[in-house]
């Protein structure tokens, strides 16, 4: 239950158009529901300001029904990450508003009336990571940030990269994915002032070891503020950039009404003669 929908409930137990037997019957749920293979944890939204997500590899489709049914019940919007054709189907029959985003691998629902803020960019050393930037992207747009993508910008041909240094310089979190030998997280971090999220991906040959050459390099970055993910793990990488561009976003909106006039008295001055 989201902060809003919780303000509502009790909104009409004060003004009578809901009983409050009723009320106890969704509370009882509020914390978490029991589905004897899974606990649904409906309180998540209060807590984090985003309802649970499923993570759908090694469940199956009955499950995955079931835990959706029961999230749709009290939340919108919607997020099931690693998801199949076959998983999109199934969440569709719950909702037609589902859309399977077939490179991110995640069905999701949007709310309608979520506006997006701030400003989220996700980079990709090169065209093979964009999979794992893609969940990072809409993890990040679903949760409700702003945000754009560069592609293949790898350190193979910096100066791709620092042609476009001033779309950097505008972002205020930036997401970058990179197998390989993982270098541009270092690169980009030197280069702007926010926060930088590395992702590794498992894209690349042998020595790379399935992404843990790239993971060892961005954690042995000599940039300061490079904060880094698990291998292909580009829906935490959304959901950090989102909560990095939240805090930022809060901060500005405070910094703009402390600036603010507290009257709009004008004040004459009188030249002494």
């Amino acid at each position: 239950m989201s902060p809003e929908a919780l303000e509502r409930l009790l909104t009409e137990v004060r003004e009578g158009s809901l009983s409050v037997e009723k009320a106890i019957g969704q509370f009882r749920s509020l914390p978490y529901e029991d589905l004897e293979f899974a606990s649904v944890d409906h309180h998540r939204s209060l807590r984090q300001g985003f309802p649970e997500v499923i993570f759908c590899e090694g469940k199956t489709a009955t499950q995955i029904r079931a835990i959706a049914t029961a999230l749709l019940k009290h939340h919108r919007p919607l997020l099931a990450t690693r998801a199949t054709r076959q998983v999109a189907a199934v969440i569709k029959r719950l909702d037609r508003r589902a859309v399977y985003h077939d490179e991110a691998r995640i069905v999701a629902i949007r709310d309608p009336k979520q506006k997006l803020q701030g400003h989220v960019l996700v980079i990709t050393a090169g065209t093979s990571d964009i999979p794992v930037a893609e969940e990072a992207r809409v993890t990040a747009e679903v949760m409700g940030s702003r945000v754009e993508t560069l592609h293949d910008v790898g350190v193979a041909g910096i100066h791709r990269l620092l042609d476009r240094q001033h779309r950097l310089m505008q972002a205020r979190v930036v997401v970058v994915v990179a197998g390989m030998d993982g270098a541009l997280p270092s690169v980009v971090g030197g280069l702007v002032p926010c926060p930088v999220v590395a992702v590794p991906t498992s894209r690349g040959y042998g020595a790379s070891f399935g992404g843990l050459a790239a993971l060892l390099t961005m954690l042995n970055s000599c940039a300061a503020g490079v904060g880094v993910m698990n291998i292909d793990n580009g829906f935490g990488a959304g959901c950090l950039a989102h909560r990095i561009n939240v805090l930022g976003e809060q901060t500005a909106v405070s910094l703009q009404q402390s600036v603010k006039p507290k009257n709009n008295k004008k004040v004459k001055l009188r030249a002494e003669s």
